[in-house]
């Protein structure tokens, strides 16, 4: 499955046709990451998962949006690859995270 460029350049077209890459540095955009990351937590504040899911779902997709979006700008800034870079996140993480060792567990990888 390949990133869908064109959803990459829908995202990218909206922040252009405003003028606003000229505001979007790498601290700012990771500040504003946190701060959508934040928004979406709020939602299951207070809530069982399945409780927010069921009543939230609709702001909770909203906020993992914003999220999504904002991780677009910062890979865009900072001349990042995003389908490259989770690839090569992945392939850590498979190697930290053998099948064998953490299948149906959740422990943190210095603990399998």
């Amino acid at each position: 499955m390949k990133m869908n460029d064109e959803l990459l350049r829908k995202v990218l077209d909206f922040r252009d046709s405003r003028d606003w890459g000229k505001f979007h540095n790498a601290k700012d955009l990771a500040i504003s990451l946190s701060i959508e990351a934040s928004e979406l937590l709020e939602h299951f504040q207070w809530r069982s998962s399945e409780e927010a899911v069921h009543h939230r779902k609709v702001q909770i997709a909203e906020e993992l949006a914003d999220v999504l979006i904002y991780s677009i700008y910062l890979a865009d800034t900072m001349d990042l690859n995003i389908e490259k870079i989770i690839y090569e996140k992945m392939k850590k993480n498979e190697e930290k995270y053998p099948v064998e060792k953490s299948y149906g567990r959740m422990n943190k990888y210095t603990e399998l």
